[in-house]
């Protein structure tokens, strides 16, 4: 398969382009990789899927939004990770089904906030909780035999280890089992990730 991986400079990114690379055909997106891509922006998406042809799975391992209560958020905070976390993710998928080839399927992120909030996690639960609606609803009418799932992640340990909240976590290279799942599984609308195991 030829996959794009979205955010493949970060973390969980690469632990995907690693988990994939040694049976699949990787291409490398972010904002300064090799094809660049912005989530923030829909022009940026629109030109990555004009200079990347005959994909058959998009992963997005990418999307930023703000730590914080409710209380300290701007108009401009909300405007900020709405656009890139949210629909950035979304228009992955809006703009990218009829790039993408028979049968593709397209892996988004959320994200343990999604189940487990707190006062400083208004954003996020928010968004990962949207994504998760988005995934469910939009995977009943996709086009072309597409399929739609999304990761729903834990805390991956690299990460926890680099912000200083100390020992915990999944290793990422755990955690990019899900993307396979997704993408070499025949999953759609699923969500996939511990929150998620029954």
């Amino acid at each position: 398969m030829r996959i794009i991986v979205i955010g493949a400079s970060g973390t969980l990114g690469k632990a995907a382009v690693n988990a994939f690379q040694q049976n699949h055909e990787i291409i490398q997106a972010s904002r300064n990789g090799e094809v660049q891509v912005d989530l923030g922006n829909p022009d940026s998406i629109k030109a990555m899927y004009n200079c990347v042809t005959s994909i058959d799975a998009v992963v997005c391992a990418a999307g930023n939004a703000k730590f914080g209560s409710l209380d300290a958020f701007t108009d401009a905070d909300f405007d900020f990770s709405l656009g890139n976390k949210l629909m950035g993710q979304i228009n992955l998928v809006r703009f990218g089904r009829e790039h993408l080839n028979e049968m593709g399927v397209f892996t988004l992120t959320t994200g343990m906030l999604a189940h487990m909030p707190d006062a400083a996690t208004v954003m996020l639960t928010m968004i990962n909780r949207g994504l998760e609606a988005f995934v469910e609803a939009a995977a009943l009418d996709m086009p072309k035999n597409q399929r739609l799932n999304a990761v729903c992640s834990p805390m991956a340990k690299e990460t926890a280890e680099k912000m200083g909240w100390g020992p915990g976590g999944v290793p990422a290279g755990e955690i990019a089992k899900y993307y396979v799942q997704s993408v070499e599984g025949n999953l759609n609308g699923a969500l996939i990730g511990p929150a998620h195991s029954d």
